[in-house]
């Protein structure tokens, strides 16, 4: 297990370097990297008559020229626009090197079942669920192509999911506003191009965690449905996306740059809960506790969109409005809540307050014992 122990402490030193050198102004987003998936002797998902990275090709530099026609100020970088092999931490090292405002990778899905079908956006995160994992070690995989891969990521083993567990304690300072762009991404997909959205998503991908700005990585559709390949490799099918993609960066652009609160502190929407009721607040003057997160949105919901969800509140971030069930005294109470919210909320998970503020699972655990003793 040391050598875990030691990835996550390089890791950490890498990222935490890296936040410290680039003073970023988080109003004025004028510098995108566009990063296509895969690339050269890496294809990436297979189907029956397409390739992911030439499809990721295609739609990102659609993406990239909608941005340059359509909004002034703006820098366009790739991370590779021809069909060539680029190992995964350069892509990171070229966004981080330009000192970008946004990092967009976009890929294709595949599944063993050819019914599976959907657009899906992932922000860095812990992997919470088998499939989450799944995808991320398949993404991950193709370092296995790098010639000195196990240096190059300090000893990480991309179908090891012990090496997961340091994304555990992986703390990403443009956490909340990844989260903003990817919803923007999700909900362009689903109201204006009415594809299935399969939601927004964390695991521990490598382009993203090496990747010291905002980042995302976008799932067009899955080329293993024989109906979402032939829309991917069309014409029609690739403009409509990128047309997606890049009006939800120009709505999360103007977001930001019209002065909305981006740091990562977390105030809880008190006035505006979502229960039917008031909520009371009876807490002590200091207080600790745990919830399942079960979901995000741009809007506040009612108590009546979350059915058999009991005692939701929500916590407002970046923009976005995250929703809670339960404050629990600890942490196995709130694991027993989240199994039964995992039945309709498949990738809800525990999260940790102390006074309201978002901390880890450890610093809850020891307030909540001071506060008991």
């Amino acid at each position: 297990m040391h050598i875990y122990k030691y990835t996550l402490l390089i890791l950490t030193l890498i990222l935490n370097s890296a936040y410290s050198s680039i003073a970023q102004d988080a109003y004025n987003i004028d510098k995108v990297v566009i990063d296509a998936g895969h690339g050269g002797k890496d294809s990436g998902a297979v189907g029956k008559h397409s390739k992911e990275k030439t499809i990721a090709l295609s739609v990102a530099l659609k993406v990239g020229k909608l941005i340059n026609d359509n909004i002034k100020g703006v820098d366009i970088i790739y991370t590779r626009d021809k069909d060539v092999f680029v190992e995964l931490h350069k892509r990171a090292d070229i966004a981080n090197k330009s000192k970008a405002d946004v990092l967009i990778s976009i890929h294709c899905n595949a599944s063993s079942s050819t019914k599976a079908k959907g657009t899906e956006t992932w922000i860095i995160g812990t992997s919470r669920s088998e499939k989450n994992l799944a995808v991320a070690k398949k993404e991950n995989a193709a370092i296995l192509l790098e010639a000195d891969y196990s240096k190059n990521y300090n000893n990480f083993d991309p179908n090891s999911t012990e090496s997961y567990i340091m994304f555990e304690m992986l703390q990403n300072s443009y956490r909340g506003q990844s989260m903003l762009l990817a919803q923007s991404v999700q909900n362009q997909f689903r109201d204006r191009m009415h594809r299935v959205d399969r939601g927004v998503k964390e695991a521990g991908f490598l382009v993203l965690v090496y990747s010291t700005m905002p980042s995302i990585l976008v799932e067009l559709g899955f080329i293993s449905n024989a109906e979402e390949e032939k829309f991917l490799l069309s014409e029609q099918g690739q403009d409509y996306l990128a047309s997606a993609i890049y009006r939800a960066f120009r709505d999360y652009k103007n977001s930001m740059e019209k002065g909305k609160e981006t740091s990562e502190t977390i105030i809880e929407e008190k006035a505006n809960t979502v229960a039917d009721t008031t909520k009371v607040d009876n807490k002590k003057e200091e207080s600790a506790y745990f919830g399942v997160q079960f979901t995000t949105s741009t809007s506040i919901k009612k108590a009546s969109d979350f059915k058999n969800i009991e005692n939701v509140w929500h916590y407002s971030q970046n923009g976005s409005y995250k929703y809670v069930s339960g404050e629990f005294s600890s942490f196995s109470k709130a694991k027993k809540a989240l199994k039964n919210i995992t039945k309709s909320y498949s990738d809800a998970f525990i999260v940790s307050f102390i006074n309201d503020k978002r901390v880890s699972r450890k610093e809850c655990e020891t307030k909540i014992n001071e506060l008991n003793k």
